[in-house]
């Protein structure tokens, strides 16, 4: 970190890991922003990354995915002691390497989500959660069919379909 961490309220600190990793994407010491014990949970991808290293490789690996991934942070507020819950917007096309497995597809994403950090007495990630609509996501990446498109209407035709049958036969 730039500054003093011990001074910096939760905020700033958020802030600031948010421009070394999303404006600078500097990576080259991780331990900058993590320790070994930090964990990020990516609810959405069904996805927790734990330790330095491991979390560097994960920004590494959006970052060959994303190449143009541009992160806004929209609200920060904090608890003036270690938590704080950050409201960011995250743009970019899907042009580079895979990422969790998915092919790119040239797709512009656009999402909104929100971090949950706690920092721990020297300023690092302890903890941070990440929330975000994945179906959203997989939508915007062509996983899944466009909102309300005649493939969606007929997807979710056959999930209820399928569900009633359940039903009926759980009964008999």
């Amino acid at each position: 970190m730039t500054t003093d961490t011990k001074t910096q309220t939760p905020s700033e600190l958020a802030r600031e890991t948010f421009r070394l990793l999303f404006d600078e994407r500097d990576l080259s010491d991780p331990y900058r922003l993590w320790t070994d014990d930090s964990v990020d949970h990516f609810l959405a991808a069904g996805q927790t990354v734990r330790g330095a290293q491991a979390l560097a490789g994960f920004f590494r690996e959006l970052f060959a995915a994303v190449p143009d991934w541009s992160v806004e942070i929209e609200n920060a507020f904090d608890d003036g002691d270690r938590q704080v819950t950050v409201q960011w917007h995250g743009t970019g096309t899907f042009t580079g390497a895979p990422f969790m497995g998915i092919e790119a597809t040239g797709k512009r994403i656009d999402l909104r989500a929100v971090d949950v950090f706690r920092f721990d007495a020297d300023g690092k990630v302890d903890v941070n959660t990440v929330y975000y609509d994945g179906a959203e996501f997989a939508r915007q990446v062509g996983m899944l069919p466009p909102r309300d498109s005649a493939m969606d209407r007929g997807m979710l035709a056959a999930f209820n379909a399928g569900t009633r049958l359940k039903r009926r036969l759980k009964r008999t």
